[in-house]
């Protein structure tokens, strides 16, 4: 059994997963907090383990993937207080099987490459991923498996927070679907525009991009918000809360797995 942790700039996300069959124990998250100290977010992951009883140090391993550069060193230091191990950080000297073809490959937030190595072990290739949260992100994976790029865009509640931020007479609105397509109050129209437009959106992405690969690919949805949305698009595609996770686990197992040859290589020798 393994922790995998994914600090994202919202929140934190960490999911107790057996190494070998995939089963997820449980999942918890906690805000990203970059005031918080390694002794806070030691206290408060012990107290998750607690919730979920579960004692952290049954662990085999950790790994974490960041794309909050402050809060890293923190986390690492949080888990393996806690759990007494090495923590695998994703990043340089990490192996993950994915062939990145953007510019430049140290671009590609340590997120994503797990999504991605997530989406081609369970999806037919191509297959483009999208990401709903802070931002929204589109992944793009050909019918090779490289990382060919893809889109960032402002994920749906910000877009709605900057609405009411900069127009006076639109209220800050619960995000949720609206009664119906076309609104007839104030609120209602907001959470229309919410789920529709976004839906409406992800629809034509998909669209664009299958006509530019020339050919139909699977499409996966992730995201603290992809689950209000994933229902209302036209497209079909396939939900899955968990896709980081999964993704952490299969690098992890790559990486000890790779150790291990090398260890059985040198006292062969």
């Amino acid at each position: 059994m393994i922790l995998a942790v994914d600090v994202s700039n919202t929140c934190t996300t960490l999911g107790c997963v057996e190494r070998h069959s995939g089963e997820i124990r449980f999942t918890a998250q906690l805000a990203s907090d970059r005031r918080r100290t390694a002794d806070e977010y030691a206290i408060l992951l012990h107290n998750l383990f607690v919730l979920h009883q579960t004692d952290p140090h049954e662990m085999e391993g950790c790994i974490l993937s960041s794309v909050v550069p402050s809060l890293t060193p923190l986390v690492r230091q949080a888990l393996e207080r806690i759990t007494g191990k090495k923590v695998m950080v994703v990043g340089a000297g990490v192996k993950t099987g994915l062939n990145i073809l953007i510019d430049n490959p140290a671009q590609l937030g340590s997120d994503m490459v797990a999504m991605a190595v997530a989406a081609l072990a369970l999806y037919p290739k191509p297959v483009l991923i999208f990401d709903l949260s802070t931002a929204t992100t589109l992944s793009v994976l050909d019918a090779k498996g490289g990382y060919l790029g893809g889109m960032i865009m402002p994920g749906p509640s910000l877009g709605m927070e900057a609405l009411s931020q900069s127009a006076a007479q639109l209220p800050h609105i619960s995000f949720e679907p609206p009664r119906r397509l076309i609104a007839t109050n104030t609120v209602e129209c907001m959470k229309s525009g919410y789920i529709y437009g976004t839906a409406a959106m992800l629809d034509g992405v998909i669209a664009r991009i299958e006509e530019k690969l020339g050919e139909k690919a699977s499409v996966v949805a992730t995201g603290s918000q992809a689950s209000d949305i994933v229902r209302f698009c036209k497209r079909k595609m396939v939900f899955e809360p968990n896709l980081r996770l999964i993704g952490l686990r299969l690098i992890y197992n790559r990486n000890t797995e790779a150790e291990n040859r090398d260890k059985n290589k040198i006292e062969r020798a």
